[in-house]
């Protein structure tokens, strides 16, 4: 009887002991994976931590984009928005086009344009393309143009006249955020041809790059500023003199 209790209590306790002892087993595969997710060492972890670097660098490149600024406040103008198409075949890929003018508001202005499938996206590339091609412009006591200009691209026909003191900018759309970006607060301006924002906005930049001031015609032609100004205005020495001592640039 003895050895028959023994028997029958051997395989119970053999049954007790199975769960126990397979417990760390079932435990160990879901740790091991947890572990590689975390690690990177799984197909999930690798996936995880690229997306984690590809962040990292995105914070970085912003943080470069804004110390490249130096600090420097520029004025941002957005122009227009354009939402743009492309077919594709499962159907239709819609994306923003954004026209962006940046100045500084004392001589120095440009204009971008991007394209992206959001529109702040879209706005941060062209301020971008804006910022690299700035250009400086001469003015006329820091307030209007030295000269007339005219300016031509496309079917777009631009005329830049120079202003007296409390004309304004006599401007609209897209003209009219060049002025203010750039800085000149009287100004009178004339376009036909067209209405199309960026075939305006380069007709400008075009009359804009033909600006010169009266130092630079002075220092090709070898001759004094105050003598340019005085045959121009048919006055007197002493007056062209203060006119060229009032000559910025």
């Amino acid at each position: 009887m003895a050895d028959e209790n023994q028997q029958t209590q051997a395989p119970e306790a053999e049954a007790q002991a199975a769960p126990v002892q397979s417990a760390p087993q079932d435990n160990g595969p879901p740790r091991g994976a947890r572990g590689g997710r975390g690690g990177g060492g799984g197909r999930g972890g690798n996936d995880r931590g690229g997306r984690g670097g590809r962040d990292g660098n995105r914070g970085r490149r912003d943080d470069r984009r804004n110390n490249d600024d130096g600090g420097e406040e520029l004025i941002e103008k957005l122009v227009h928005i354009n939402r743009v198409s492309k077919t594709v075949k499962g159907g239709k890929r819609f994306g923003f086009a954004a026209l962006v003018v940046v100045g500084d508001g004392k001589g120095r202005v440009g204009f971008g344009h991007g394209k992206a499938r959001e529109v702040p996206e879209a706005i941060s590339k062209a301020t971008a393309a804006a910022k690299k091609k700035m250009v400086r412009v001469p003015l006329k006591e820091g307030r209007t143009l030295h000269h007339d200009g005219n300016g031509h691209f496309g079917a777009g026909r631009v005329t830049l006249r120079s202003a007296p003191q409390g004309t304004g900018i006599i401007a609209g759309g897209p003209m009219r955020a060049v002025f203010e970006s750039l800085g000149v607060a009287d100004v009178v301006t004339k376009s036909v041809g067209t209405s199309n924002p960026y075939n305006m906005i380069r007709a400008t930049f075009e009359a804009l790059n033909t600006q010169t001031s009266p130092k630079a015609v002075a220092q090709r032609r070898g001759k004094k500023i105050a003598d340019l100004l005085g045959r121009a205005h048919g006055a007197d020495a002493a007056t062209a003199e203060a006119d060229a001592a009032a000559v910025v640039e």
